[in-house]
This record gives structure tokens, sequence and C-alpha cells, in this order.
């Protein structure tokens, strides 16, 4: 988890870890949207390409599908990495998840990196420490092997 900022002009400067990742796979460009309006996301473009597959192949669940794809269209964009590693996050985006000028944080998710305002970091923070709910993941999770 990385602490960032969307700075006055809408972009955000990728830490260290996460540009030297992107740049081992060749990766500059990328489309940032959010799939439930609520947590942002950077996605490389071939993994985004992959999602618009998924959602195009999506015959039996076409009306979430279609809701989906509006929805990233609507608050997202290509945005290519600057000699700084920064990105500009688009700015219906930035309204609509409430991080215009402010502090979030960054969190890698497999293969695309989620972007927190403090509320929904908040939330998720107050949510992963729950004791009973913990435990009960925990020990779902120790029979699947983790460690």
């Amino acid at each position: 988890m990385y602490v960032a900022r969307v700075d006055e002009k809408g972009r955000i400067k990728l830490p260290v870890d996460f540009q030297k990742y992107f740049g081992e796979l060749g990766e500059k460009e990328f489309f940032i949207t959010s799939l439930d309006a609520r947590i942002g996301s950077i996605y490389t473009l071939p993994l985004w390409r992959y999602n618009l597959r998924v959602l195009a192949e999506c015959t039996e669940e076409t009306e979430a599908a279609d809701a989906i794809g509006f929805l990233a269209d609507d608050l997202g964009g290509q945005a290519e990495m600057d000699s700084q590693g920064r990105l500009l996050v688009p700015a219906e985006l930035r309204r609509e998840l409430e991080m215009e000028n402010q502090a979030v944080r960054l969190r890698a998710a497999g293969e695309r990196v989620d972007i927190l305002n403090d509320k929904v970091y908040g939330e998720l923070r107050v949510r992963s420490r729950g004791r009973d709910a913990n435990a009960a993941n925990l020990a779902k999770l120790k029979k699947r092997g983790l460690k």
C-alpha cells in the first residue's frame, strides 16, 4: 500500500516500485477507470483490452456487461506515463471518486493498481480489522494453503 497524491493538475505519481514493474513490462500507456464508482483502477492497455473482450463475450449477462462497460467508459480514459512516472487521472473519475487534489492510497491488485480515496480506504481498513470476520476469513484461507 502506497500513499500518493492527485495533484492540482489531476496527475498521480506512481511509486518507484510500480514504475519499475510497468517499465519491465514495457508498458507506458494505461487505461484508468472504475468498475464500481468507488475504487479507481489503473490497467495496462493489454489488460484493459482483455477486460473489453470479456465484457463483449458476456452473452448471458449482457445487461451487466453493458452497465459496467458504460460506467468504465464514462469515468475512464487513456493516460501515458510521463518521464516522472505521473499519470493524468480522467477528470470525471477524479470528481466521482472525490480525489481531486487529495491524498490517495495505491494498492497492487493482481495486474492492476487500485486507487482508494480516504473514505473507501477507511471503510476497508475498518472491515479488515473486524476480529470475528477476520478470524473466519483467515481460517478459510489457511485451509486453502495460506501460510
